[in-house]
């Protein structure tokens, strides 16, 4: 019996661990039960990427999501992503990273822009298999730009440009947008006040070709059960 004990304490030190990973990291286990085969990451406020954001900004942490999407990719009971993007959009190579990397995910993936995916949030939207935007939602879509000291030479602006040049190659090859309208929404006068871009709202996206479908929650799992199993969604109704 005093063998059993410690065996006790572990499985507690384990429970308290876990609560503990969760608080500090934002992370939470990957499902493990059977009846929880759709997976669900959330991707809200600004992306943090290699510069730590001030405490009262909501922020989802880059770093905190790569490992979850191993974790992913690996548990054979998880049978599809679902990502619910809320974003204000943030860094630049964090947000292709994470496009990246989900659309290198070979199981199903799906997305549902909430209130908004603006900025390197629409890489991140359109990185998925199949992509809805809810009616109300908006994504804005306007040029990169740097903060803090900006060196004034020629080879700034063109790092700028090359850096551009790779979130507008990845949204055209994920999306059915062509690159002249994307460019022309990019670049657009007038559509934001004091700054150049473009504002578009749920309906408008899916007329660009940027996202596919307008939708929820209900939309997007029904859309999920057909990736998962073509031949079962189509008999789910």
């Amino acid at each position: 019996m005093p063998e059993e004990v410690p065996k006790t304490e572990t499985k507690e030190q384990e429970k308290d661990a876990i609560v503990e990973k969760i608080e500090q990291l934002g992370q939470t286990n990957v499902p493990k039960s059977p009846d929880s085969t759709i997976h669900v990451l959330t991707i809200i406020g600004q992306i943090e990427g290699h510069m730590h954001l001030p405490p009262q900004n909501k922020t989802t942490k880059y770093e905190h999501l790569l490992p979850q999407l191993i974790a992913i990719e690996q548990n054979p009971e998880i049978k599809g992503l679902v990502i619910l993007l809320n974003t204000v959009g943030g860094d630049v190579e964090a947000g292709l990273a994470l496009s990246e990397m989900i659309a290198s995910i070979s199981k199903p993936t799906v997305s549902i822009v909430l209130g908004g995916g603006h900025s390197i949030g629409v890489p991140i939207s359109v990185s998925t298999d199949y992509s809805f935007i809810t009616p109300t939602a908006t994504m804005t879509i306007h040029p990169v730009r740097l903060t803090g000291l900006v060196i004034g030479v020629p080879q700034t602006f063109e790092y700028l440009d090359k850096m551009q040049d790779r979130v507008i190659n990845f949204v055209i090859e994920h999306s059915n947008i062509k690159e002249e309208t994307f460019k022309e929404l990019m670049f657009a006068k007038g559509n934001l006040t004091r700054d150049i871009g473009t504002n578009i709202v749920g309906e408008d996206a899916v007329k660009y070709g940027l996202i596919n479908q307008v939708g929820g929650v209900k939309e997007a799992m029904e859309k999920m059960k057909q990736l998962i199993d073509p031949e079962g969604g189509e008999h789910a109704h």
